[in-house]
């Protein structure tokens, strides 16, 4: 594609006139258009745990089988994982609101279908219809909040806000979730999106939509990458309940390998790649999706053995589960919405990185420190509010990277690779910690099953440790130590 095409505004009718965009809003407008992302944002994050301790009531009412009921959660992480890049590139072609307000269509409907289930194969067709409107709006939130907030201190304050809600996404699903089944019913875990979307949706029209990129559509790009990640997080899924030695699991995963090895092929040769060679070639833009990566195999693998420490080990009801979880959101908010963005006036991206990090390998390992007879609280609480402050300085500072400096048509895809980082992330760290821990606990049984559980949980919080050090070295060795004062600014 030329560079003519590239930057060519879209035509009329479809939202502003050549050469234009919409003027960006200002005062208590930007306020209300950080509310409508941010929200949106919490919302779509929030479904891929507000589920999770639904399940048990799930499978009685609706006679979900063990297999199935893993599959109300898969589901929607397949769908999700799947089809984040053809989010993103859908809003540069077709317009970013419209595309945004079409997820969010999608996203509310099937909230509505699985909250009416009457059966587990509805239910599920719901949760993938769930993952598909995610996929569309999610990184069309991010594109948006870019064209609509003006570079400097108030862009990165508002993707500090972007960035917390990524973190807190996953623990308000799970406290959320606790509430709502415990009070009222399993199905207001899936009505309870329907209130949040509509406000969303009548709060669009304070966005500003944006630049366009009138190229065709890579459709072969499309396809092979939404095949070959949708294989990936399914092989990866699969491998975590059947091992690396099932049939179906290693087909899944070398379908997925030929796929994205196509997939890479046709954007190296194509005139019109879904994903443009300059969104990757930035060698600090491909780092903070690397650390995104590790940063969210590390944190789905730490819910998942926190809540089985909680609810098997110490018995431990969905609400006070959930309520435990509250100081790792308190220290994500602290970070990313407040003190991050102070922190990146003042010092260098890379240190404000590796400072979260380290904190968040400290978090790790005061959380490793669980025994099965102790007041788990006294470990629990403070050791979260630590990795979550982390957490949330990388969150921040890794989000602010990944979109600046892209031109504004290609913010979409920006935005769908540091999604698709973060779950495709979250789907290989959990498989690979939940069969480390699994190993580890069958090691030490015959025996004290509480005391072989916590061990494998423990061991596997170590493990997720290690992960945030990998990062911090990825971080090292990748993203500039550029001085705040001289860091380039987004378009």
């Amino acid at each position: 594609m030329s560079m003519q095409d590239r930057t060519e505004a879209a035509p009329p009718g479809a939202g502003t006139p050549p050469g234009s965009a919409a003027p960006a809003p200002s005062g208590d407008k930007l306020g209300l258009a950080l509310a409508v992302i941010a929200a949106a944002q919490l919302m779509l994050v929030l479904d891929n745990t507000i589920v999770a301790v639904a399940l048990p009531s799930m499978q009685s009412a609706l006679g979900l089988s063990d297999a199935n009921l893993g599959w109300v959660i898969t589901a929607y992480a397949l769908a999700f994982g799947g089809l984040l890049l053809a989010g993103g590139r859908a809003g540069d072609l077709f317009g970013r609101r419209r595309v945004f307000r079409t997820g969010l269509v999608v996203f509310t409907l099937a909230s509505l279908l699985g909250g009416l289930a009457g059966s587990g194969e509805v239910l599920l067709i719901a949760r993938v219809l769930q993952g598909v409107g995610a996929a569309i709006a999610a990184p069309t939130a991010l594109s948006l909040l870019a064209s609509t907030f003006p570079a400097g201190p108030a862009r990165n304050k508002a993707l500090g806000v972007y960035g917390a809600m990524g973190g807190l996404g996953s623990v308000v699903g799970l406290l959320l979730g606790g509430a709502l089944t415990e009070f009222l019913s399993w199905r207001w875990v899936m009505y309870i999106n329907i209130p949040i979307a509509v406000a969303v949706l009548i709060g669009t029209s304070v966005l500003k939509e944006g630049e366009r990129d009138r190229g065709k559509v890579d459709v072969p790009g499309a396809l092979t990458a939404t095949f070959g990640f949708g294989s990936l997080v399914y092989g990866i899924n699969r491998a975590g309940e059947k091992g690396l030695g099932d049939s179906t699991t290693l087909i899944a995963l070398a379908i997925a390998i030929v796929l994205i090895v196509a997939f890479i092929a046709i954007q190296r040769s194509s005139r019109a790649p879904m994903v443009p060679g300059a969104v990757v070639a930035d060698k600090s833009r491909a780092g903070a999706n690397a650390v995104m990566f590790l940063v969210g195999a590390g944190m789905f693998a730490t819910f998942y053995f926190l809540t089985l420490y909680m609810q098997i080990v110490k018995g431990y009801e969905p609400m006070i589960t959930g309520l435990a979880y509250l100081p790792f959101a308190i220290g994500i908010g602290i970070a990313a919405g407040g003190v991050g963005p102070q922190l990146l006036a003042k010092v260098p991206e890379r240190s404000v990185i590796a400072v979260g990090l380290v904190i968040g390998i400290a978090g790790m390992v005061w959380l490793s420190l669980l025994e099965p007879g102790q007041n788990a609280f006294a470990v629990l609480l403070p050791a979260q509010l630590v990795c979550g402050f982390g957490l949330g300085l990388v969150f921040v500072t890794v989000t602010i990277i990944s979109v600046r400096g892209v031109s504004p048509e290609d913010t979409g895809i920006a935005a769908g690779l540091i999604n698709t980082s973060q779950q495709i992330g979250g789907a290989v760290g959990l498989a690979i910690l939940a069969a480390t821990a699994s190993v580890i606990t069958e090691g030490r049984l015959p025996g004290d099953r509480s005391e072989a559980l916590t061990t494998g949980y423990s061991y596997g919080l170590l493990i997720g440790g290690g992960i945030y050090l990998l990062a911090l070295i990825v971080t090292l060795g990748t993203i500039k130590a550029t001085a705040p004062q001289s860091q380039p600014q987004p378009h």
